[in-house]
């Protein structure tokens, strides 16, 4: 396995950039996932490791090594698509162990065989590998896609959103088994995600981007506690942030205009009045939608709750950020 590292990268289609001086490192034997709406350039990230794009200017490196000019197979690398790209005339097992067959790995048969074998049996599709790729559904062809790629042993595996089109069910069961798999082999992985709870779960470091910007980066758990802006700040947590007036629960820090409040920082029994506008009760929890002086709000209470919808609660926030005018944090 190896680093990856972006220095500077900037890349434009026509009038349009993609990224913006990216500079980035992908740790070696890491779980980095990029967070973003559609357009942050997220994918187009994961090009420029690739290979599949070469970025306008800056530089990308593998293990060390300078990616300038090499092709995707010469970088040693495995891609997992949105949309998967099977051969429809192959059996799953022939799709699986093509990258096995290429010239230049000369993988002896049986451990080509062992291989498919132990990846289909932690995909959970041991009982298609006879099948046509035309014979799939949509999950079942995601996971030979995904099998495709972990039966191989390349330096980084790339990974946009390779579990969107699956059942929940399955998501999650592959959500674990995709990190089990990434820590035992140490194995890097860069992957691409709309899904706050992929990033939470599986990340050792997420990267948020922003109209092409690295706007921060850290683990997890640092994002989620100490966001750099709000725009940061609701990239992480589900439910989303509270963003209200900074002054909406009293006095406010010197050129905060913005308060940020997350479900769990809002105390409740004391403080002022808030009238709840519904409850949703979600097994393990309770969310409450509230209305304090005429703005909403949402929080978070135990799943046996008796308040409903028409009762009063006092609230105070608990360690609130705070962002100045341009959406950043103020310390």
């Amino acid at each position: 396995m190896a680093e990856v590292h972006l220095q500077t990268v900037t890349k434009s289609f026509g009038a349009q950039a993609a990224l913006r001086d990216v500079t980035m490192t992908v740790p070696d034997g890491s779980f980095v996932v990029l967070l973003g709406p559609t357009g942050a350039g997220k994918t187009t990230l994961l090009r420029m490791v690739s290979g599949l794009d070469a970025p306008d200017s800056g530089a990308v490196t593998i293990g060390g090594i300078a990616m300038k000019g090499l092709t995707p197979a010469q970088r040693n690398v495995a891609m997992v698509f949105q949309q998967y790209s099977l051969y429809p005339h192959l059996t799953v097992r022939e799709n699986m162990e093509f990258p096995l067959k290429s010239p230049l790995l000369r993988t002896p048969r049986a451990e080509i065989d062992r291989k498919v074998d132990e990846v289909a049996e932690i995909l959970q599709i041991s009982h298609k590998l006879n099948n046509k790729a035309t014979a799939l559904s949509g999950g079942e062809m995601q996971r030979v896609s995904i099998g495709r790629a972990l039966v191989r042993n390349p330096a980084v595996y790339l990974m946009d959103e390779p579990l969107s089109s699956l059942d929940a069910k399955l998501r999650a069961d592959l959500r674990v088994e995709l990190k089990n798999i990434q820590a035992n082999l140490g194995a890097t992985f860069l992957y691409v995600t709309h899904d706050q709870i992929e990033a939470m779960t599986m990340a050792t470091h997420v990267g948020v981007l922003d109209h092409g910007r690295l706007v921060q980066f850290g683990t997890p758990r640092e994002i989620y506690e100490h966001p750099v802006s709000i725009y940061a700040a609701g990239r992480l947590g589900q439910p989303h942030i509270n963003i209200l007036p900074a002054d909406l629960f009293g006095p406010a820090p010197p050129g905060a205009v913005k308060i940020g409040l997350r479900p769990e920082q809002i105390l409740q029994g004391r403080g002022q009045d808030s009238l709840v506008k519904r409850v949703e009760h979600l097994g393990d929890q309770t969310r409450l939608h509230l209305s304090f002086h005429n703005h909403d709000l949402v929080t978070v209470t135990g799943a046996h709750t008796a308040l409903k919808s028409g009762d009063i609660v006092k609230i105070q926030p608990d360690r609130p950020f705070y962002f100045d005018a341009t959406g950043a944090r103020i310390p």
